[in-house]
């Protein structure tokens, strides 16, 4: 009879202690995290093929999956399309090193999940998963007010940020229609120096006006005007009135001389 006192007496006691030990068991990962899929997202949305044998071959699908069920601050990625990849000069993929195609995929990884609100406060330059020598990668991201219009730039070129694919935390994956080069690896973008039009091609060009009939420049004209003394018509017609006026002179002389001789006989 007294043992089954005694148990009576035990039972709230030993519940209450059931009730502590769930309070203080760690709770387990949310949900979302639990079902958001990033290789899933990309092959629902149907053009990212190339992007994601690079996840797969560089393994950075499955170190995303394993940060995706521990982060408190969540990841945002740029997904570039296979049109994206397809633009890219061919061999760069090619040419880049194990390690490099790694830092590749990780440069479009920004280690907090960002809505395209949060990006219009959002302070330049971004952090990126991408590291190297110098340190971490960064991107800048500039927006439009009043529209959702987000550019991202790398110093290497500025690439729109396209359709969403996904916005549920911890996860916000972002279409983009070029691939993030970043200047570490590539280098900054140059402009082509305008091409300078050949000496000979102007040549031909002044050529075909003197043939057309064109009105020669006024330095061309200067060089080839006649000089004095030189041979040719104007030269003759000149000669031949500085003679004329000669031949005047000296009758106009003799005539005064005529006049002079028969106003003295005549006297």
């Amino acid at each position: 009879m007294a043992s089954h006192t005694t148990l009576i007496l035990l039972l709230p006691l030993l519940a209450a202690a059931a009730v502590a030990a769930a309070d203080v068991a760690p709770a387990s990962a949310p949900p979302a995290a639990q079902t958001i899929n990033l290789t899933g997202i990309l092959e629902k949305g149907g053009q990212y093929n190339t992007l994601l044998r690079l996840l797969n071959a560089t393994r950075v699908g499955e170190q995303l999956g394993s940060q995706l069920k521990t982060t408190y601050d969540g990841l945002t990625f740029f997904a570039p399309t296979d049109a994206a990849f397809a633009a890219l000069r061919p061999g760069t993929l090619n040419g880049l090193s194990d390690q490099e195609q790694v830092q590749l995929v990780l440069y479009h990884v920004l280690p907090r999940y960002y809505t395209l609100a949060t990006f219009q406060t959002a302070s330049n330059p971004l952090r990126t998963q991408a590291t190297g020598p110098a340190g971490v990668y960064t991107v800048n991201v500039t927006t439009t007010t009043g529209q959702s219009l987000v550019n991202v730039s790398t110093g290497v070129a500025a690439v729109p940020l396209g359709t969403t694919l996904s916005a549920d935390f911890p996860l916000a994956v972002y279409s983009v229609d070029g691939v993030l080069l970043p200047e570490q690896m590539f280098g900054k973008a140059k402009a082509p120096a305008p091409a300078a039009a050949p000496a000979s091609a102007a040549g031909k060009g002044a050529n075909k006006e003197h043939k057309k009939g064109g009105a020669m420049p006024k330095n061309e004209v200067a060089a080839t005007a006649p000089t004095a003394g030189a041979g040719g018509e104007d030269s003759d017609d000149s000669a031949t009135t500085n003679a004329a006026a000669v031949a005047g002179a000296a009758g106009v002389v003799w005539t005064a001389a005529l006049v002079g001789i028969a106003n003295l006989v005549i006297a």
